[in-house]
């Protein structure tokens, strides 16, 4: 992001400089050069685009408001800005479905708490995605899950589980965008049956960011590659 030389997904953490804000960290993703950018600034330029879409869209289609996001020009092609799309998209529908109440401050708390849980790199690095939590966010908001609650926290555990078997069944090389698809896809399936709140499932994509892929894109193997989709 500040050359363009090749980024290295190092195994063991490096104490670096951000190169945009000189804060210091352990960094597992930096440029053969040296250079970083620490989570905070990874996505400082996108994030105001992407809450503008959540607050403004009409849409109860969250596969419709996700796919807007991700087309912004300035997203990376990898990182946790996804994140916040998928928990983003999936409360911003909610809010607009009408059949809970639902405001954007619940939409703000969804983003907080992915915040606390995604960081880029962590899906190899850990085995979580960051997307994962997020979509755990909007449920435990939804049902007012938090530590000592009995149900509405093992429904969010469970929707966290959904989303992440989703995510590890797609076929590598890791992309966020078909993450996001297919959590938001276990996402609204899991909100029918459990919580009897019916969204749109969406329509069959044509992902665009194929030839933008670092790692190279898995191609056919992908379900949304040339327009296959994935509801």
């Amino acid at each position: 992001m500040v050359c363009g030389a090749q980024l290295v997904y190092a195994a063991t953490g490096a104490s670096l400089a951000c190169s945009a804000c000189g804060k210091a960290d352990t960094a597992h993703i930096h440029c053969p050069n040296g250079h970083y950018v620490c989570e905070e600034c990874h996505g400082r330029d996108v994030l105001p685009l992407i809450e503008q879409i959540l607050f403004t869209s009409r849409s109860r289609d969250p596969f419709e408001i996700a796919e807007l996001a991700m087309s912004l020009p300035g997203l990376p092609m990898l990182g946790c800005e996804h994140a916040y799309i998928a928990g983003g998209a999936l409360m911003a529908a909610l809010r607009n479905d009408g059949s809970r109440d639902i405001g954007d401050g619940q939409i703000r708390e969804v983003l907080t708490r992915t915040g606390k849980q995604a960081h880029g790199g962590y899906c190899g690095l850990s085995g979580v995605c960051g997307i994962a939590p997020a979509i755990g966010a909007v449920f435990s908001v939804l049902t007012g899950a938090r530590c000592g609650t009995d149900e509405p926290q093992h429904i969010t555990m469970e929707v966290v589980i959904r989303a992440s078997r989703a995510i590890a069944d797609l076929p590598g090389p890791s992309c966020c965008k078909a993450y996001v698809r297919a959590a938001l896809a276990e996402a609204v399936g899991y909100l029918e049956e459990r919580l009897g709140i019916a969204l749109p499932r969406g329509s069959a994509v044509s992902c665009t960011a194929s030839e933008r892929h670092p790692h190279g894109c898995p191609g056919e193997r992908c379900p949304s590659y040339a327009g296959r989709g994935m509801r």
